[in-house]
């Protein structure tokens, strides 16, 4: 049995392209997504990537606490584990890093997750959706992403979107935008592509009585889903908007494990759920997650956090395997530079490619191996 025996630790910041109220710019006017990568090799040299996506204005986790605690806690916590035994991996990091109400640090625990599915995968000789029982679609369809408070600027990312051959689009709704210029912005997407799946994300932006009076009105407008209008404690005003039934709702912050999305579910508070691998601890939690809730017949929409490299690949992969047919969020392409394995994940005329090379199916680019250090070793 082969385990892990090295583990390194990196920081990657990539540069964003055009404007993103969610990548805000630095002291020096430049905006960047910054990430933390993860090498783990084990005994017989086998390596695999993973990547974790912090980002403050999304969560409670920053690339600073991300890289203390896998340098401090996780890196060391999973020196010798067989990281085919996924189970007793995120035992070990759970033991680690203990969760309080869900999961304590779920973006930092993706990051080793990806890499052990990652060496799994590598080790086996097949591509990481094998291991979550094979890729059921091979191609995905991607949405691109209209987020501004500007309606000259909605029309001018609208356009770019359509010029690269995009057809599905998303929009960020709610604060700072008024309800108004919402429908007006979902009433711009649609006139403008009518057969578009067209998904309104308010990042919990909405209060309730917001919430209540506007979904009418998306729906009106053409909206297909309302992603997260309120924040996840919001638990009688998610019940309040299934029983208006105005639009469906997906929920996002707040479905970190399974244990969780049970309870939702349980509670009635959504149709279904905007998937991030890279906020649910990665592929293990967001696997059960998926088995749940398509097994409850409801809604599985795959997202995610303007993901880069490993993070996106993990996301296509999972995606791939369970079998989303919808437009997926998946932005990175969209917003980032600098990438470090290529554009073999970045859409061509709004469709992906799932790929079907060993491990995650991409390999970064040579000197992307001088951004890392050894942090725990056998």
């Amino acid at each position: 049995m082969s385990r892990i025996v090295r583990v390194e630790v990196g920081r990657y910041d990539y540069r964003v392209v055009g404007a993103f109220k969610f990548l805000k710019p630095s002291a020096d006017g430049v905006a960047r997504r910054p990430s933390v990568l993860v090498r783990l090799t084990d005994s017989d040299g086998i390596q695999g990537w993973g990547q974790a996506v912090p980002m403050p204005t999304w969560s409670d986790e920053t690339p600073e606490t991300v890289e203390s605690t896998l340098r401090h806690y996780l890196a060391p916590a999973v020196l010798g584990a067989d990281p085919e035994d996924i189970e007793d991996v995120h035992a070990r990091l759970q033991s680690a890093i203990k969760p309080a109400f869900a999961m304590g640090q779920p973006m930092c625990k993706a990051a080793i997750d990806i890499a052990c599915y990652d060496l799994t995968a590598r080790r086996r000789r097949v591509p990481v959706h094998t291991l979550l029982g094979g890729a059921r679609v091979h191609t995905l369809s991607i949405s691109w992403t209209v987020a501004t408070p500007n309606m000259d600027e909605a029309e001018a990312q609208l356009a770019e979107g359509l010029r690269r051959g995009y057809r599905h689009f998303n929009i960020k709704v709610g604060a700072p935008q008024t309800p108004a210029y919402d429908v007006a912005l979902a009433g711009l997407v649609r006139r403008t592509a009518p057969d578009a799946f067209l998904w309104a994300d308010a990042n919990t932006g909405y209060t309730l009585d917001t919430a209540l009076q506007v979904a009418p009105q998306l729906a009106e407008a053409g909206v297909n889903v309302l992603e997260s209008p309120l924040p996840p404690t919001s638990i009688r005003g998610y019940q309040a908007l299934r029983r208006q039934g105005a639009l469906p709702i997906l929920m996002d912050e707040g479905i970190l494990t399974p244990q969780q999305t049970a309870e939702f579910v349980a509670l009635g508070m959504m149709d279904g759920v905007a998937l991030k691998p890279a906020r649910n601890a990665g592929l293990y939690c967001s696997w059960q997650i998926v088995r749940l809730l398509q097994e409850e017949g409801l809604m599985v929409l795959g997202s995610g956090l303007t993901d880069p490299d490993f993070a996106l690949a993990a996301a296509v992969h999972l995606y791939a395997a369970a079998d989303i047919s919808l437009p997926c969020a998946l932005n990175g392409a969209q917003f980032l530079t600098d990438w470090l394995t290529g554009d073999v994940l970045h859409p061509r005329e709004g469709q992906v490619r799932v790929p079907e090379g060993h491990g995650l199916g991409i390999a970064p680019l040579a000197w992307a191996e001088s951004l890392l250090t050894i942090v725990a070793e056998l």
